[in-house]
């Protein structure tokens, strides 16, 4: 069966995606024993069963590519529009997440105003001249929330802190099985939207990426980024990025910066401070390697005593998850059920009061409400009565 398709669609978002008509032929012709061609795919009509693994690279819907009207390159569409080069070489993965965002953003921003809710930025921007230091601790007065040892739930009180000076925040979650996973941690859309992958095995290291995406926000400079904390070291980093390290770095490390500072040098005479270390990781949540590694970049432990440093930590994680594929494959053995669920990501009480104002304004309806918040009907009556 065939259908007239808008090719223009199409080419939209191949130019969305930065991707080649023989990357997309590549993508959409595996397992087939016929590679499809050019003509498959850029004619008028097209076989529907074709079109069908088109989307299963975009997720658009089939209805998407029928549409007559043609969409607008603009800069208000997309970070691809405004942005050429980011600090990390996006999958596809990674760029369906950011453009699902970026759509949800803009539709959120419509609802907003409709519902006359004010969500505009309300922090000042900076430069990367102001030192970073300083910055930090004057948005410390501002963000930081009381101090919670589970990191799961220090994230939390951060998230809802954010949301108190219209910083918008969200996770997305990849499934074990998702095919394609996105090469990213998190990443800035301004005005005002801050986007985490959810770290399930890492809170620390999501504590992180927020705050260094908080750095983004203040700049006002959006990005899309991997974020590999032993970086912190690299000489190869932008003004930018070495701006947001050191930011996040000071606005987790507060008062315990002090202690860090004392810190003369680390080698095997003194234990590489490790209990100091240890210390201060869990009264701030810096991981231990991300202090180790500003270590480094202070040239208070040498290349080679970090390295063997990281790759002990290196290994014992790589023991724990050992560990854990072990637990699975015996209770897979043993007939135990796994009652784990992919996790919910937290919702931003942002998100939540804009939804609920909107619905009470009757802009959106109750099948939007839990669409947008990601609930079951039968949840609905905790967020609108």
């Amino acid at each position: 069966m065939k259908v007239e398709q808008n090719i223009s669609r199409l080419k939209y978002l191949l130019t969305l995606y930065k991707m080649t008509v023989e990357d997309l032929l590549l993508s959409v012709s595996e397992g087939l024993k016929k590679p499809l061609t050019k003509d498959d795919i850029l004619s008028n009509e097209i076989n529907v069963s074709y079109l069908k693994r088109i989307d299963k690279v975009f997720n658009k819907g089939l209805h998407y590519y029928l549409d007559p009207k043609s969409p607008e390159v603009s800069k208000d569409a997309s970070i691809f529009f405004r942005k050429n080069k980011f600090a990390t070489e996006l999958n596809i993965g990674a760029k369906k997440i950011v453009n699902q965002f970026e759509e949800f953003k803009i539709s959120l921003s419509a609802i907003s105003k409709l519902a006359e809710i004010n969500i505009d930025r309300s922090l000042p921007i900076f430069s990367v001249q102001d030192d970073p230091k300083v910055v930090a601790f004057k948005i410390r007065k501002e963000l930081y929330p009381d101090f919670n040892p589970i990191p799961k739930e220090f994230l939390r009180a951060l998230i809802s802190k954010f949301a108190e000076k219209n910083i918008l925040v969200f996770e997305f979650v990849e499934t074990w099985n998702k095919k394609e996973k996105a090469n990213i941690d998190g990443f800035f859309l301004a005005p005002n939207v801050i986007v985490l992958k959810r770290q399930q095995s890492s809170f620390r290291r999501e504590i992180f990426t927020l705050i260094h995406e908080l750095g983004h926000y203040l700049l006002n400079e959006e990005e899309i980024e991997e974020l590999d904390i032993s970086k912190f070291a690299n000489n190869k980093l932008s003004d930018i990025e070495r701006w947001c390290n050191d930011f996040a770095y000071y606005f987790l490390a507060g008062e315990y910066n002090k202690a860090f500072e004392q810190i003369d040098k680390a080698d095997g005479t003194n234990d590489y401070h490790f209990e100091l270390i240890e210390s201060i990781s869990k009264h701030t949540h810096l991981s231990q390697i991300a202090l180790f590694t500003k270590l480094l970049f202070q040239r208070k432990i040498s290349q080679k005593n970090y390295n063997t440093i990281k790759a002990d930590f290196d290994e014992r994680y790589r023991l724990r998850q050992e560990e854990l594929e072990k637990q699975k494959e015996l209770d897979k053995q043993t007939g135990k059920k796994n009652e784990g669920r992919a996790p919910k990501p937290m919702n931003s009480p942002l998100l939540v009061s804009t939804i609920q104002t909107a619905f009470y304004e009757g802009v959106i309806n109750e099948y939007d409400v839990c669409k947008t918040l990601n609930i079951s009907p039968d949840k609905l009556e905790k967020y609108v009565q």
